[in-house]
């Protein structure tokens, strides 16, 4: 479970998002930061035992999650610091191209997510390949039981108009393989998040989506 006072440290973080207030609450933001360590520490844990990747690894809690301050050089939006807390566990780092899960942490936006986002081209060519040749076992998974009770489907943000070169309008797969992401999302009420069950919920979400983070593994290795 997450403590009252991280959910609320973000809260005004929002409100006040610049280097003067978040200099003066400085040790707030390292309690609730240390909070979050924690929960990832627990949720590592987890998934250690249930995904062999993972185990394999040797994740560190702190190098899973991101940093609170914003690269704000090439955007319109100046303030300083993200108003969320996001963790990321793959059996790469977070800098490389590998399926694997997410946890983001924000008052009012919080959810649970895994899969690859925007694989590169070589990456992205070859799980179209592989659905393609496999659309009866992927479908599969998404239709699974244990991934359609937390999961609608996959996001469509990132899809073409048109079927991608190589494969025609006709394909059993096209849906699939119109997708440049190939990503699912599970949203966490704000109330889920100071629960003590929240690790076990969040591990339960990560359980649904492995085989998925499995099969786009299997297609970029």
């Amino acid at each position: 479970m997450l403590q009252p006072t991280t959910l609320r440290f973000l809260t005004d973080l929002k409100a006040n998002n610049e280097k003067p207030w978040f200099d003066a609450n400085r040790r707030t933001y390292e309690a609730a930061r240390a909070d979050v360590v924690q929960l990832t520490t627990t949720l590592i844990d987890g998934l250690n035992a249930s995904d062999p990747d993972i185990a394999g690894a040797s994740l560190q809690p702190k190098k899973c999650i991101f940093r609170i301050n914003r690269d704000v050089r090439f955007s319109a939006n100046k303030s300083p610091y993200k108003t969320n807390f996001g963790a990321w566990f793959s059996k790469g780092s977070k800098h490389v191209n590998a399926a694997g899960y997410y946890l983001n942490i924000e008052p009012g936006g919080s959810f649970v997510a895994g899969g690859l986002y925007m694989p590169d081209a070589p990456l992205l060519a070859a799980i179209r390949q592989e659905i393609d040749y496999t659309v009866d076992e992927f479908n599969q998974i998404l239709t699974a039981p244990t991934f359609t009770a937390y999961y609608d489907g996959l996001n469509r943000d990132d899809v073409l108009q048109r079927p991608p070169k190589g494969y025609a309008a006709d394909n059993p797969a096209i849906e699939y393989l119109k997708l440049k992401s190939f990503t699912a999302w599970h949203r966490l009420p704000d109330d889920a998040l100071t629960q003590p069950n929240l690790a076990q919920h969040v591990l339960a979400a990560f359980a649904a989506l492995q085989p998925l983070v499995t099969y786009l593994n299997r297609a970029v290795s």
